[in-house]
């Protein structure tokens, strides 16, 4: 007997931590003034860590977590789970109510359950930009955010690199055929526009010259360089082409129609190229050289093409359309509590680059950025997103970051939490935005 108590601890180590016993939970609904719903779910054990989750585009369905797998294992380690579904008579782009239905069911929450200790905004997709609006104005209810997958650039930017690089594609590829880019009177108009635009990009592929313009197009719309038909990442400009148009084709479907719900909710078009230098977004481009090299290869003169684009861009925006996406859907980088934001870096519908631009506004050490290694949007495993939380915890605790932002130290918290799902943290540096514009420039 005192040889096995002896050994035990050694067997225990080698075993590694015993998993998470499941929480025994209670679960709220409520509704809030504006017809909002929300949802909370609240463990035996709870420690006074909240999470108030913001949901990303496409439901107006309430959500407390970004995946049942990562909810239970909140759960399990004894955190507090709370979310809305956004006003349910409005747009899917719920930007005008999500930021205040959250702040509305925090109170409503802790109306039952008390007070949070510590409260973290973490949202994804379009609701890392909500999480990231809640973290410029915390509203004394907040204590940190964690945007994941985040929309950073704001409503705007979305809108017009979206239109630079489905412009590019419509003039370059099929000029003729009037391919409508904006005011879409339903989604099915997007769709539709996206249907024609990508069977044209496909048809252009068969001819180098053709390559080298969906390539340009592909470039503009900040498309991800690896592809799931590729074994690995490409290095050459061909294969970052390619990647680029499988992207596209698989995103354009969704991208388009969702059009349709920003312009509701901005009530018109808030999205313009008029007086726009397509040569200088290019030359800014991370993509350029493929572009050039492609270019090249095919014999065609990109300056010519280039110019072309400036010439006839004439896309105008609805000042007014501009000015309410502006107050509702746009950020500042003016942080009120601290903020770690999380990418994967082949990100088809939040590209990575939004991580550049709000960085450039930021400039503060309220910031912290993480890079996934992995291929679409939002793929973050339920250790990632833990090891990300733990992180802005540490921060409201002990007001330092000291290592856990880093990516040796979220790797390594997500490998402590010992779930065998393989966390990919990895340094990265971002290119530039190309496609923002000033809005007092119109």
């Amino acid at each position: 007997m005192k040889r096995l108590l002896a050994v035990l601890p050694l067997l225990l180590a080698l075993l590694g931590p015993a998993p998470a016993r499941a929480a025994t939970v209670t679960h709220y609904t409520g509704t809030l003034a504006d017809g909002a719903t929300w949802i909370a779910d609240v463990p035996a054990g709870w420690h006074g860590t909240l999470i108030l989750f913001s949901h990303g585009f496409g439901t107006l369905t309430a959500a407390d977590a970004p995946s049942p797998a990562a909810g239970q294992a909140l759960l399990d380690r004894g955190y507090a789970l709370a979310g809305s579904s956004y006003d349910p008579h409005g747009s899917l782009w719920a930007l005008e109510s999500a930021a205040r239905d959250q702040f509305a069911t925090l109170a409503a929450v802790e109306r039952i359950i008390g007070p949070a200790r510590v409260t973290i905004a973490y949202g994804q997709s379009m609701g890392g930009l909500v999480s990231t609006q809640e973290a410029e104005h915390p509203r004394g209810g907040l204590d940190a955010a964690v945007s994941t997958c985040g929309l950073l650039g704001g409503g705007i930017d979305l809108n017009n690199y979206q239109l630079d690089g489905e412009y590019a594609l419509s003039r370059l590829l099929a000029p003729d055929q009037d391919i409508p880019l904006v005011n879409y009177a339903s989604p099915a108009d997007g769709a539709a526009a996206a249907s024609r635009l990508v069977a044209v990009a496909a048809a252009a592929r068969e001819t180098a010259a053709g390559r080298a313009r969906v390539a340009l197009g592909t470039a503009l719309l900040n498309m991800p360089t690896w592809s799931a038909a590729q074994a690995t990442p490409p290095a050459d400009a061909a294969g970052i082409a390619q990647a680029q148009y499988d992207w596209f084709a698989a995103a354009a479907p969704f991208i388009m129609p969702a059009r349709y719900f920003i312009e509701l909710s901005a009530g018109g078009n808030a999205s313009w190229n008029t007086g726009v230098d397509y040569a200088a977004l290019v030359a800014r481009s991370p993509y350029r050289e493929m572009v050039v090299t492609l270019y090249r290869a095919a014999g065609l003169d990109l300056r010519a093409d280039l110019a072309d684009l400036t010439r006839h861009a004439s896309v105008r925006a609805d000042r007014a359309a501009v000015a309410d996406l502006t107050r509702s859907s746009t950020v500042t980088g003016r942080l009120g509590v601290p903020m770690l934001t999380m990418h994967t870096i082949y990100d088809q519908l939040a590209p990575v680059e939004f991580e550049n631009r709000y960085a450039a506004q930021a400039r503060t050490g309220l910031l912290r950025r993480s890079y996934v290694a992995r291929r679409g949007h939002c793929a973050f495993t339920t250790s990632e997103q833990i090891a990300a939380i733990q992180a802005a915890e540490h921060r409201v605790r002990t007001g330092r970051w000291d290592d856990t932002a880093t990516t040796a130290g979220l790797q390594r918290a997500a490998l402590d939490l010992n779930l065998g799902d393989s966390p990919a943290f990895t340094d990265f540096r971002p290119g530039p935005l190309v496609s923002h514009r000033r809005t007092d420039k119109l």
